[in-house]
Parts: C-alpha cells; structure tokens; sequence
C-alpha cells in the first residue's frame, strides 16, 4: 500500500518527541544522580544509547518525510518547525544528552537554522500588501473646439438653413426724378442642412463586479463620456462629411492663398497673420487659432539673433495669444495644419441630445449570463454657414507665398 506521506510526517514527529522526551528525562534522573554521589548503572547507560541510536534513525526518516512532502506540493517548502522542536531534534542536543547522562556537565548551544520568511509556510500570509484606492486613470487630452463654437439646441434630426449666395449691389446716387427709374439689385439665396450624428459605444460588464465595486461603473461612464467628447471634437474639427459623418470646420475651411502680400522669408507667424487677412477679406472678423500643439511650441521659441525670445518671456506668464487672438493648441490637429476663422459668426453646432450612460441587462443574453451594456451616446450637428469665413492651410513654408 502507498505511504500516506502526511501521516508518516507525523508520526515520525511524534515518536521523536517521545525519545528526546526520554533523553532530557535521563539527562536530568543523571545529574541528580551525581549530586548524591551515586554512579549509573550500566542498563541506564544501555538504555541512552538505544535511545541515541533510535533517535538517529528518527531524524533520517523525518528527511526523508519532509522531503516527500516538499515533492507532493509542488517543491513548497515544508512547515516551519517551532524553536523547541528544533533544539530537541537537533545533534547538539543529542549529543550533549549522551555526555549528560554518563555523568557530564556544562551547557550547549544550537542554532536556529529557519528563520520566520515571507513564505507561504511560514509568515508569508500574515503580510499584505499596500492598495492604491481607486483607479489610476490615463492621461485625458484637453478638448478645446466645443469652447470656441456656440451651441445651440436643436428637436430634429437635421438643421435647415437658408445661406445668402449672391448680391448684385447696384445702388448709386440718382436725380430727383430720374428718367430711366431707380438701379435695381439682386439677392439670391440657397437652402442648406446638416444632418444631427450619432456618436456612441459601449462595453459589456458583469453585474456581480459592478455589484462588489461601487466605483466601477461611476469611473466607466466617466470614461465613455470622455471617448464621445474625445470624437465629438474630431468630427467638429475634421470630420469628412461622408455618410454619416459630420462636416468639419477644417473639411469645409477655404484653402490658404496669399492675396497679394510681399514676404520675406515666410515664417509661420506671417503665415497665420495672411490668413487672418483672407477671412478678413472675405467681411468676416477672424476670433481663433487652431494648432497643433508642437507647432505653437515651434511659435513660442522663436528667437532673435541674440537669442532673445521674441514672442514669450520665461519668467512671466503668458497666455496663449497671438496676433491678439486666443491659440487652441490641440492634437485633433495634425502638426503642420492651421485654422483661423469667424468661430463664432461663421458656424454654429447643435445639441440633439447631450452624453447619457444607459445600463441595460436586455441585450442578448446578458440576463442569464449576469451580464449588462454599458451605452454611451450623443447626438450632435454642426452647420458652417459661411465656409469662406474660415481659413486652412499648412506651413510648408516657401509654398502658397
């Protein structure tokens, strides 16, 4: 029959007490013994080093046990054994044990080979390690378009227009009765719309994690209201206008094209300045900046042939403006892109619906998977009502001058 490891560990534990039980008793019968000038009788001699002999052969077995036994759990460590139990097993105490009880004096020292660890066997369940409350959330970019636009609210799922095209202007100065009649004008008009986008995603969850953490899903939705604000401001930025996407500010913006000014050596700061130009000519008060945020970095360390910044000063604060208007720097921007426009007069977006978080447990078989969605979802629009009030270029310098 197979040995029970265990229980061969055990009892080979507890016959080993029982013998260095009977050698401390013999050791102490012994130095009585002495005091009163007594002499041991050969069978107690006997009888000590059968007990030797036996404990000996214990401490082979228990080896060997402990061994097993480390083997059987995957090479884990074997129990710590308490400061008694080590001295009593130990061959310093038997062998002081054996002078002891012919007759010897004097004491010993034996030293404690197993420490207490941070093992599982030993003090390893007892520590526990620090945890951080909450969760470390990752860096969220800064959304700045949503600030420069006004918003308005809209009740349909598109926004009609109605844009100025044209406009014969032939007032003049005229007799008091003039013979061939007053100069006649023209206006024509265009109807225009913008359809209202949907953007939206969602994540799956168990109910029981949401359940057992509080935070959970108040950090979940804080997260998936952030991915819509994060899209939202690339498709009032660059969106394509194709299907179902929104059409941007940049999509619809008028190419960059110097009208006419004389350059010398075109940097991005005269670059911005003839832009603003362009929406200026086109009746329209240019009120923003869009850049990346590596190129208005370029912008802000330009310096002077001594090496003096020229547009910021280090020690001080200072906002981000330029040529007196307010820079967004935003990464929505590829580096080497720019805007300028009307922001405020020359479009507008609308608010269908703001960001809301639905919960539902209906989705597929989230219900008897214990699972629920997690839906995040806006709806909004953007209506460019004149795109000539609005400028784009690069800064490959050298080009478009």
């Amino acid at each position: 029959m197979p040995v029970n490891v265990e229980q061969e560990y055990q009892r080979v534990q507890q016959d080993l007490k029982e013998v260095s039980d009977n050698l401390k008793q013999f050791a102490e019968d012994s130095q009585a013994a002495i005091k009163e000038g007594k002499q041991l009788s050969q069978e107690t001699k006997e009888r000590v080093d059968q007990l030797l002999t036996t404990q000996g052969e214990l401490n082979a077995r228990l080896e060997a046990a402990e061994q097993a036994l480390a083997d059987n759990r995957g090479g884990a460590p074997a129990a710590t054994l308490s400061m008694g139990a080590r001295v009593a097993q130990s061959d310093e105490f038997a062998n002081r044990a054996a002078q002891l009880a012919q007759g010897g004096k004097g004491s010993f020292t034996v030293d404690v080979q197993q420490a207490i660890t941070e093992a599982d066997a030993s003090a390893g369940a007892t520590t526990e390690p620090t945890r951080v409350p909450g969760v470390v959330t990752p860096p969220e970019r800064r959304l700045f378009i949503r600030d420069i636009l006004n918003f308005g609210r809209t009740a349909s799922n598109a926004v009609e227009f109605v844009r100025e095209t044209g406009f014969s202007n032939n007032a003049d100065v005229v007799s008091e009765n003039p013979s061939g009649g007053k100069p006649e004008s023209d206006i024509t008009f265009e109807l225009d719309s913008a359809n209202v986008a949907t953007i939206a995603h969602w994540i799956q969850a168990s109910r029981q994690v949401l359940a057992d953490a509080g935070m959970l899903q108040s950090y979940i939705d804080g997260r998936l209201r952030y991915g819509l604000k994060l899209k939202e401001e690339a498709q009032l930025l660059k969106g394509s206008g194709v299907g179902l996407n929104i059409n941007g500010l940049f999509t619809q913006a008028s190419q960059y094209a110097n009208p006419g000014v004389s350059v010398t050596e075109d940097t991005k700061i005269d670059r911005l300045r003839i832009a603003m130009l362009q929406v200026q000519l086109a009746e329209y008060a240019a009120d923003g900046l869009v850049l990346n945020p590596i190129d208005w970095t370029g912008i802000e360390l330009t310096k002077d042939t001594q090496g003096r910044y020229i547009w910021a000063n280090p020690n001080g604060v200072n906002g981000p403006t330029l040529w007196g208007l307010p820079v967004v720097a935003t990464q929505s921007l590829d580096q080497d892109e720019f805007l300028t426009g009307s922001f405020q007069m020359g479009a507008q977006a609308w608010d269908r619906e703001d960001a809301t978080v639905t919960v539902s447990t209906e989705d597929r078989d989230n219900f008897i998977k214990n699972m629920v969605t997690i839906l995040a979802e806006e709806r909004v629009a953007l209506t460019v009502y004149r795109p000539e009030a609005f400028v784009k270029g690069d800064f490959q310098l050298g080009s478009g001058a």
